[in-house]
């Protein structure tokens, strides 16, 4: 057998099987020595398939050997994958570098989040840092103002739903100033008289609390105009307790009145219960806008903290936002950093193996093969039948040794060998 393996080697100075594409002379010459070199041999073994086998065999290692030692063609093949690798590790930069930008965007939100929690904790205890001018501790006042406030509120509606019952509606049995004023059963009384007295007794103290809400929102703009309209609303509202008061003790006057007796200004500017009805009800009113003025006022500077407090919740939440972007973006290129090293790894194992060239050697192989079948067809004194037979179990052995090598049904240029 060894005989035979040494009859069907083809000699090494004969073997160049890698050539440039461009030289058909040299190609055609290669051609020619496989075709003759598979004919001879065949020749020698009467195309003996057992033969054959050997000789593809030895076709094949001498082709690989040939493959590794010419190691200048063997880089012009890897050049696609050094090319390859290059620019993998350009990506890889270029991820390594957009990683360490977003790290420094993310320590920045990091320390913009802790700035902000420590500003809604501290814009409470030092508001002036934040350029919010208002009471350190504004609660306590606003909770006082907001306790007198409430009873007096109580005590206007009393007072303005039942003097203004007395003034316009009710029928005076007594001359008690007290019963004028404080009417315990005034409002159930205008329900009875009817609905629009009901409507008009009901409604009117608020007509009041609105003028309060009034002055108070324009004491916030300092400028004349904004004095003059105050000072209409303090006179619009002490001309009207004049004229219910009037009412009151005109209807008190004529309650005690001898026949022919009549009411007049300036028996009611003289009387004490005239301007007793007045103070009970404009003092108070005044009272209860001044107080109203200071709970908005601290009510105020509570919301100024808590608006400034909302601005800074929303500045968190959009950062909190941008932070979790922000990671899922880290998250996807350290994903690709980790493929792309992968791709560099499975690129050097390539590089560090050997490119064989299939289609090449396919074309040598074929060229042997056909110099073997040749030579059965012209050299062999076979019969047909015979000739036929060899031939399809010589081509049988063909088919096994390129599935053997993982070269039949090839629809690529090159097989690469990795290294492992």
């Amino acid at each position: 057998m060894e005989s035979i393996k040494k009859i069907f080697t083809l000699k090494k100075t004969e073997f160049k099987p890698l050539i440039d594409d461009n030289n058909e002379e040299d190609r055609e010459k290669i051609r020619i020595t496989y075709y003759q070199s598979g004919y001879g041999a065949s020749t020698k073994a009467s195309g003996n398939p057992v033969v054959l086998k050997t000789g593809l065999h030895n076709l094949y290692n001498s082709f690989e050997d040939q493959c590794r030692k010419q190691l200048s063609e063997q880089q012009r093949l890897k050049q696609p994958y050094r090319e390859e690798q290059e620019r993998q590790r350009t990506e890889l930069k270029k991820r390594e570098t957009a990683i360490s930008i977003y790290n420094e965007q993310d320590k920045s939100i990091e320390a913009n989040i802790d700035t902000k929690k420590f500003e809604m904790v501290d814009v409470k205890q030092n508001p002036d840092n934040y350029g919010i001018d208002v009471d350190k501790r504004p609660k306590a006042q606003f909770y006082i103002g907001l306790l007198l406030l409430l009873p007096i509120t109580i005590y206007l509606f009393v007072f303005y739903i039942s003097a203004s019952y007395s003034g316009f509606f009710k029928d005076f049995e007594s001359d008690s100033i007290a019963a004028a004023i404080f009417d315990a059963n005034a409002f159930n009384k205008a329900i009875s008289d009817g609905l629009l007295e009901a409507i008009f007794v009901g409604t009117l103290p608020f007509v009041f609390m609105g003028l309060g809400y009034l002055i108070h929102m324009f004491q916030k703009k300092k400028n004349k105009l904004a004095f003059l309209k105050i000072t209409a609303l303090f006179l619009l509202t002490f001309v009207f307790d004049v004229i219910l008061a009037y009412l009151i003790e005109r209807k008190m006057f004529l309650y005690n009145a001898v026949l022919g007796e009549k009411f007049t200004p300036e028996i009611a500017i003289q009387s004490v219960d005239f301007w007793g009805i007045i103070f009970a009800g404009f003092v108070v009113y005044v009272i209860w806008g001044l107080v109203f003025d200071f709970v908005m006022h601290e009510y105020e500077n509570l919301d100024k903290i808590k608006a400034f407090i909302r601005s800074k919740k929303e500045e968190l939440q959009n950062l909190l936002s941008k932070k979790s972007e922000l990671q899922e973006s880290i998250d996807k290129i350290k994903h690709q950093v980790t493929a792309i090293n992968g791709k560099i790894t499975e690129l050097q194992s390539k590089i560090d193996g050997f490119v064989f060239p299939v289609k090449e050697y396919l074309h040598y192989h074929y060229q042997y093969k056909e110099g073997w079948y040749q030579a059965i067809s012209a050299e062999l004194a076979l019969p047909h039948k015979e000739k036929d037979e060899l031939l399809n179990r010589c081509e049988e052995v063909s088919k096994i040794h390129l599935s053997e090598h993982n070269l039949n049904e090839m629809d690529f240029q090159h097989l690469l060998f990795t290294k492992n």
